[in-house]
């Protein structure tokens, strides 16, 4: 079976990431294309450095090949946001990726993005999915890669250069270049190397690399910005001085940063720090948009600014959608993606890193100054989050009480009210909270909390746990 989740498609590979599930999947989309009046549309495809992404990528490309589309193959690893970057800039009805994001090793999986760059939303995935429950391996149609290649039918091209210099473009590269940077750069092993040490050379930046060669186990650490995995960068900037340490994950849509202090920012951090940012110095105006599992102090931020922040699920493709519907600065989550208004519709690691060396240069100030800002204003919330590995069955079990039933700790305080729109997320009446929802690309029950203090949001969870018997 193949189902879409908040990022895309993922699996394990040789289970169900399997060639012949690529081209059911593909063969899905391309039905859908010729329903909706794409027949021989052109697309572009990428592919990031797991195992088998670059042959999925041409696996891919074969099938849309034989069923009369064009294909514009990224000739190497790349962000995903850069095959999004390139979707919007051409003008292309469709795109898609091959990548598992910040998924551990031994996955994979396609992301697929539709006009202007966006992430697919449900409507979309669940119409692709319906047309690959009427597909059998013997209606997928292909060409030869290189016969394709020969043809002109797939052309291989790397449109890096337009997406460096449109990030470029947007950053004021001359208040960067005046403050003479040094930078720590993680990738984690994954696709973020050329783009984003290319930017931030030109910037004339003091760029140093760790993990930048190619392994497709990630250095045995998931590939994905957080305290656990970036404890080598935290050191790395102690001990070279930096001004700021980036890590990106696998694809490089998402960030993770590490201060002048060697201190690891929560993404809820930096989200609130960017916002902030480009309202009070940059003099922009409009809301900002989070998930349910993201920091309410960038709600406080935005009253203060005489601005509003917006609530959607998690999955960034409903970030993205509310953020083209309100007109919003900045969208992000607290897994470390965040997307910013003129740019993309989707989150991008590269571009949010180079607007974080902006904001120092511009503001003459530290992340821990600028954040000491920020809580001297508005108070300072302590968020907690814990995940738990399920089982099929035991998912099953649990999803109908959690989403839809009256399942629920005694957590003996007031509530104000309780959301079942996406897991269970408890309001509570002073202003804390804690949800609790499966997630929609791993076999993972989330939890995540937040609170005046540590403790309390342990709390939250520890109730949670204690009544699911985790």
């Amino acid at each position: 079976m193949i189902r879409f989740g908040t990022g895309g498609w993922r699996a394990v590979i040789a289970d169900d990431f399997t060639r012949e599930n690529l081209r059911l999947l593909t063969a899905g989309l391309c039905r859908l294309m010729e329903k909706e009046g794409h027949a021989g549309a052109e697309l572009c495809v990428g592919y990031d450095r797991r195992f088998l992404s670059k042959e999925s990528a041409h696996w891919i490309a074969e099938v849309l090949a034989g069923s009369g589309f064009r294909v514009v193959m990224v000739n190497r690893a790349s962000p995903t946001p850069l095959v999004m970057f390139t979707v919007k800039r051409r003008g292309l009805p469709y795109g898609m990726m091959v990548t598992a994001s910040h998924n551990p090793a031994i996955y994979n999986g396609v992301k697929v993005f539709t006009a202007g760059g966006r992430d697919a939303d449900e409507t979309v995935t669940g119409k692709i999915e319906a047309e690959i429950a009427g597909l059998t391996s013997a209606d997928v149609r292909s060409m030869d890669y290189d016969e394709a290649v020969g043809r002109g039918v797939i052309r291989e091209e790397n449109p890096t250069n337009e997406y460096i210099d449109s990030i470029l473009a947007m950053v004021d590269t001359e208040a960067i270049k005046g403050a003479q940077l040094k930078i720590a750069l993680d990738p984690m092993y994954g696709v973020s190397k050329t783009s984003l040490r290319t930017i931030l050379i030109t910037c004339r930046c003091d760029v140093e690399t760790i993990h930048d060669r190619h392994d497709t186990l990630f250095g045995g650490k998931l590939p994905a910005p957080n305290a656990a995995t970036m404890v080598p960068l935290c050191n790395f900037v102690v001990e070279n001085h930096c001004d700021l340490g980036v890590a990106t994950d696998g694809d490089a849509d998402r960030l993770g940063v590490v201060d002048e202090k060697g201190q690891f920012v929560h993404p809820n951090t930096l989200l609130t720090l960017l916002y902030y940012y480009l309202v009070k110095y940059r003099g922009w105006t409009g809301p900002c948009v989070r998930n349910n599992s993201t920091t309410h102090l960038l709600d406080r931020v935005a009253a203060g600014l005489g601005q509003t922040c917006y609530e959607v699920p998690v999955g960034f493709k409903y970030v993205s959608a509310k953020m083209t519907e309100t007109d919003a600065v900045i969208g992000g989550e607290s897994s470390g993606g965040l997307t910013v208004r003129g740019h993309i519709s989707g989150k991008d690691g590269i571009y949010a890193a180079t607007l974080l060396a902006e904001m120092l240069a511009v503001t003459g100030k530290s992340l821990s100054a600028l954040y000491g800002e920020i809580t001297e204003q508005y108070g300072e919330l302590f968020f907690e989050e814990a995940d738990f590995r399920m089982t099929e069955s035991r998912k099953a079990e649990l999803r109908k009480d959690i989403y839809e039933g009256t399942l629920c700790p005694d957590f003996g305080k007031k509530i104000d009210h309780v959301s079942r729109g996406d897991g269970c997320k408890v309001y509570f009446a002073d202003g804390s909270w804690v949800i609790c929802r499966f997630s929609g690309t791993e076999p993972l029950l989330r939890m995540a909390a937040e609170a005046e203090n540590a403790q309390t949001a342990r709390d939250y969870i520890g109730a949670w746990q204690k009544l699911l018997a985790l």
